[in-house]
């Protein structure tokens, strides 16, 4: 079952701490067989590396110190960065960004915004979704190398070839996941409770498990979850994917516990009401249904979850955010809200 949003990406503009970054309109990308040759284009060079795999490099990028110190402020981050200046032109795991990151379910949505986010901020970054068209337009919004591999993590064979193509790896963004339907547990469709089960938890394990030994040899490994509020908080008619968002939370509690003593940190964010197409594919298409989920006020936006990931893998070694709930100012619990 494919759950990945259909309409297109449009991501607009963000404030990345004190650091702007500029989001440019998405475009289709016409790829033929595999993934053709782009180049000349203002907004980066695509090669091929196989069926797979796409590196895009923008051509002309700024210099990522002072919009890092900007960000941060933090006396570490700068001098580390006077010991290894970026080079933000460079190929993926060169020694001059600040480390590898990898996203899942970066096609569109928070796993999209947060690529750009810490592309920006100097990571190199590896994007994976189902739809690699859709990887190709994030992309392009990328100021630093990126590369772009197809990803289904509710499949072994496809998560063991992303993770054979990674050479190293400093940040794992587990962001891929999603909701499907409002059945109460009487008319539960199995198997959508199946898939959101294999998708959030499983994909999670998955990615996380084939990328641990890349994450210790960092020497600085993160892996940051993107749970939900509705890992916490239990609501009718969300069964399914409570549950599949709690054990995703256990799952982080546990690998916390079985990682301290290694070069790890193990993070949460559980936003709350981020309006993105979350709601129109948990309610299979229905726009109506889904604005009305963000009827009379304000939520989060990806961006503004992105800007807190940017944040939690910024900070020093010795720091770790462990779990971070998020919500817009105008929800308290995923059952009370204020709206106008």
């Amino acid at each position: 079952m494919d759950i990945e949003p259909i309409e297109e990406l449009d991501l607009g503009g963000s404030q990345l701490g004190a650091c702007r970054f500029d989001v440019e309109p998405s475009c289709s990308v016409d790829l033929g067989e595999p993934i053709q040759q782009q180049s000349g284009a203002s907004t980066g060079h695509f090669s091929t590396i196989d069926s797979h795999t796409t590196v895009a490099r923008a051509p002309d990028q700024t210099p990522v110190d002072q919009m890092l110190l900007a960000f941060t402020g933090r006396a570490w981050e700068a001098e580390e960065m006077t010991q290894n200046p970026a080079a933000p032109t460079t190929p993926l795991g060169s020694v001059g960004s600040l480390g590898t990151a990898v996203v899942s379910g970066a096609s569109s949505g928070i796993g999209a915004a947060t690529a750009i986010a810490l592309s920006t901020i100097g990571f190199d970054v590896v994007i994976g979704a189902r739809r690699v068209e859709r990887l190709s337009e994030v992309a392009k919004q990328c100021p630093g190398p990126v590369a772009v591999h197809q990803l289904d993590v509710t499949d072994d064979g496809s998560v063991n070839h992303f993770v054979a193509s990674i050479p190293e790896c400093h940040v794992l963004i587990n962001n891929a996941g999603g909701a499907l339907g409002v059945d109460p547990i009487a008319t539960a469709d199995i198997a959508k409770w199946q898939t959101m089960y294999d998708t959030n938890l499983l994909g999670t394990l998955r990615l996380t498990k084939g990328l641990l030994d890349k994450l210790t040899d960092s020497g600085n490994g993160h892996v940051v979850v993107v749970g939900s509020i509705a890992g916490i908080e239990f609501y009718r008619g969300g069964a399914g994917y409570n549950a599949a968002k709690a054990a995703q939370h256990s799952f982080c509690e546990v690998l916390r516990q079985e990682t301290v003593g290694l070069p790890i940190r193990v993070s949460e964010v559980q936003p709350g009401l981020v309006e993105t197409e979350f709601s129109v594919v948990r309610f299979d298409g229905d726009q109506d249904r889904a604005d009305a989920v963000y009827e009379g006020l304000t939520p989060l936006s990806a961006l503004d979850v992105a800007d807190l990931i940017a944040f939690i893998v910024t900070r020093p070694p010795h720091v770790n955010l462990a779990t971070t709930l998020l919500l817009p100012r105008d929800q308290a619990t995923v059952a009370v809200t204020h709206r106008s």
